[in-house]
């Protein structure tokens, strides 16, 4: 009742429609008569729903128009068949309606409300794009709080409405993001937003909390009580969150983190302005601290951690205190490193380490051991990628002016120790993993993974497969003999349809999945990416012969992985258990009903290998209407899908380039291979107006003067070799298709050309 009252009592206000009532031309007395009487026939507590939906400022629509949003919301949201009244107000400036409903239905059962937030997120998305309004942004970290979007006006005797949604909507989100202990903490974090909160104490000894606006300009509010504000702004609902948040067991840990971040920083720098702290606090340890003022004097800084929590200098220690280092505060002088201190040096060291690895991953010669690769370079050549990096950039930018080449000098003269003992460290970590690759293989035969006599040489794929090569009685890693094990397994000539390129990612992958199949306990299973279900597709020869039983265990752990990866790419256009369904069948799995709950299929797999859902999701899946109905329409994509060809690895695989953002990628496979990505109309429409379309006209450009281009690229290369050594090592890095998990220019006879 108090709802309605709100609703209908608002002056101004106008229905917009009746849902699913007899009549549109009904009393508001009896709508409220209709909604109270479903919702007594059950006895769950949240009997009714009051939803708000808010347009961006400046936005409007007129009522037919926003009536049809209120429709299209609930009908997505899974209220489509419940009573319910649109109402629209115009007592703040941004335009908003209000709908009032019942979580009951006619036959007194509770309206299913799983993944209602993330329903709820998908819906808006959805409704901004169908209406044309304003995207919201798609994470919280895009979301600014408006410190000075305050109501213009003053509504009289009613001025807290308002106000009321500017409150929720600050106070909200500062809750959301902050793991806040106390109400003067929380008064600290909303300061910054005109809002002043003030205590106060009841007579059964419980704490109450009341809310204003102040901008300081002449515009104030009375003060609003929380439980007005919103029920879960109210004292006691407050008191308990901070009660929650005080006793966590993690924060002696985010202190001792802090404090050592804190201490490092410290040790690596001369002298810190007190104004540049923060600065220096971010670049160096991505810390963000609010510095606190007395005038134009700095007393100290508060620590806005990862974690959600807010730290005062002094929780994490009395010695990190600004007063009490007045060795580095309080000279005055510039900020500057201390280019004399351990830290200077730990930090170089740490930085031709990350110049050798950032250059390694940009070469095309990762094949070779990143040991051996170490030992082939130099300051020189690996110098451009070292400036390129953040570390580096900040380093030089905090070091004295005079002289200007201190950085340089220490980086020649810390370099070739740093590159001895990166190489004695991945060299033994390479000799392990060889040993690891030998028993892993030993352990394969033993226990029959594959039936090797299916094929002759398919032996090689393993190895393969795994890094490794053989030859004249001995495996190797792929590309370098420095491990050797000796083992007679005869002449066995490569078959002719051997890779002459593995993605090295592919290979780690692989080298989890095998170990996790011998697993005898499961808790030394290893948990398996999502890109484990293309590994058939990677080494399709090795798994034709892999044995029944093991495929099967394979294709279940790969279908669970695959499953929770597919579930967050969804997120953003999942707004129905109906949804989740139609973007899983999209991609070629399909759902069936099982002895314990619905269970997920493959046409990329046998029919008979199936992963059960998981129970929470059951539950969501069975709360859809009709689900039975649904489960039936999926043969008709299902079965589209297999008459096209499309139940081919190669087709998910375009589809899960194209979710990760490798437009460029995605593109060469349409045009060059003619395959089509397996994902659901709208996911793909939204990647074409992201940057899939111009890729893909781009590519269409420079593939008209393909062979053209082909031949001066040769003139080129060939003109190279003969002015230099290195024309080869250019022609490799020309491939601008190359990453961490494809390189189609050097698939062969397989599924890429």
């Amino acid at each position: 009742q108090g709802m309605l009252n709100y609703v209908f009592g608002k002056e101004g206000m106008r229905i917009l429609g009746y849902g699913n009532m007899y009549s549109q031309d009904i009393s508001q007395k009896f709508f409220g008569s209709v909604l109270h009487f479903q919702g007594q026939r059950n006895a769950t507590k949240n009997r009714y729903a009051h939803i708000t939906l808010n347009l961006p400022h400046g936005e409007h629509l007129d009522d037919k128009t926003f009536l049809s949003v209120s429709k299209e919301y609930m009908e997505q949201m899974g209220y489509g068949e419940q009573p319910y009244v649109t109402v629209r107000h115009n007592d703040t400036q941004h335009d908003h309606i209000h709908i009032i409903t019942t979580n009951v239905k006619e036959d007194g059962k509770v309206m299913g409300t799983f993944n209602s937030y993330k329903r709820n997120i998908a819906t808006q998305h959805y409704l901004e794009k169908k209406f044309g309004l304003s995207p919201s942004p798609r994470t919280k970290q895009q979301r600014e709080l408006p410190h000075y979007r305050l109501p213009e006006l003053q509504f009289g005797m009613d001025a807290r409405q308002g106000t009321k949604f500017y409150l929720q909507d600050v106070l909200n989100s500062i809750l959301q993001k902050h793991k806040v202990r106390n109400f003067e903490e929380l008064a600290q974090l909303v300061k910054p937003y005109h809002i002043d909160i003030k205590k106060s104490k009841s007579k059964t000894g419980s704490t109450g909390v009341s809310y204003g606006l102040n901008n300081q300009k002449g515009y104030r509010t009375r003060f609003i009580n929380g439980s007005v504000v919103h029920r879960s702004l109210s004292g006691p609902k407050l008191q308990k969150v901070f009660d929650i948040n005080s006793k966590s067991k993690l924060i002696p840990m985010h202190r001792k983190r802090l404090q050592k971040q804190i201490d490092t920083t410290y040790g690596l720098f001369k002298t810190i302005r007190p104004q540049d702290l923060a600065e220096v606090l971010k670049e160096y340890q991505d810390i963000d601290i609010k510095l606190d003022k007395e005038g134009d004097t700095i007393t100290g800084y508060s620590i806005h951690d990862k974690s959600g929590y807010v730290f005062q200098e002094r929780e994490i220690s009395k010695k990190i205190k600004i007063e009490r280092r007045l060795d580095i505060f309080g000279n005055g002088d510039p900020t500057e490193i201390d280019v004399h201190s351990k830290q200077f040096l730990l930090e170089i060291r740490k930085l031709i380490q990350e110049a050798f690895y950032s250059s390694h991953l940009k070469s095309t010669k990762q094949a070779v051991l990143y040991s051996q690769w170490i030992m082939k370079k130099n300051l020189n050549t690996i110098l451009p990628t070292l400036q390129s990096l953040e570390r580096y950039r900040f380093l030089k930018t905090c070091l004295p002016n005079n002289p200007r080449d201190i950085l340089e000098k220490v980086l020649q003269q810390e370099f070739q120790s740093v590159k001895e003992e990166l190489y004695h460290s991945e060299n033994k970590k390479e000799k392990e993993n060889f040993d690891k690759k030998v028993e892993l293989i030993k352990g394969i035969l033993e226990n029959h993974v594959f039936d090797f006599s299916k094929e002759k040489g398919a032996i090689h794929h393993l190895f393969q497969s795994l890094g490794l090569e053989y030859g004249n009685n001995r495996l190797t890693m792929a590309g370098s003999d420095r491990f050797v094990f000796k083992v007679a397994l005869g002449d066995m000539p490569l078959p002719r349809n051997m890779p002459d390129y593995v993605s090295p990612g592919f290979v780690r992958q692989n080298h989890g999945i095998l170990e996790r199949l011998l697993a005898k306990d499961p808790k030394e299973e290893k948990k398996l990416g999502p890109s484990a279900i293309f590994l058939p597709m990677i080494f399709p020869k090795l798994f034709e012969t892999m044995e029944a039983t093991y495929r099967q265990k394979f294709d279940k752990a790969a279908l669970g992985s695959y499953l929770k990866h597919a579930e967050w790419t969804h997120a953003p256009f999942e707004k129905s258990p109906r949804d989740y369904i139609k973007l899983f069948n999209a991609k070629g799995f399909y759902f069936e009903k099982g002895e314990t709950g619905l269970e997920m299929k493959s046409v990329y797999m046998n029919k008979e290998v199936s992963f059960p859902i998981p129970r929470k999701t059951n539950a969501y899946l069975n709360s859809a209407l009709n689900l039975d109905t649904t489960l039936k329409e999926q043969h008709i994509v299902i079965q589209e899908i297999i008459d096209n060809g499309r139940n081919d690895l190669k087709n998910l695989w375009a589809g899960h380039l194209m979710e990760k953002g490798l437009y460029h990628k995605v593109a060469f496979m349409l045009i060059n291979e003619g395959g089509y990505p397996n994902l659901h109309r709208e996911v793909i429409e939204q990647h074409m107006d992201n940057g899939l379309r111009k890729s893909i006209a781009d590519l269409a450009e420079r593939k008209a003067n393909f062979q053209q281009d082909h031949l001066l690229r040769k003139s080129v290369y060939a003109m190279n070799s003969l002015l230099s050594d290195n024309g080869k090592e250019q022609e490799e890095v020309f491939n601008g298709f190359k990453d961490e998990l494809t390189d189609y220019s050097k698939y062969r006879g397989g599924l890429f050309i």
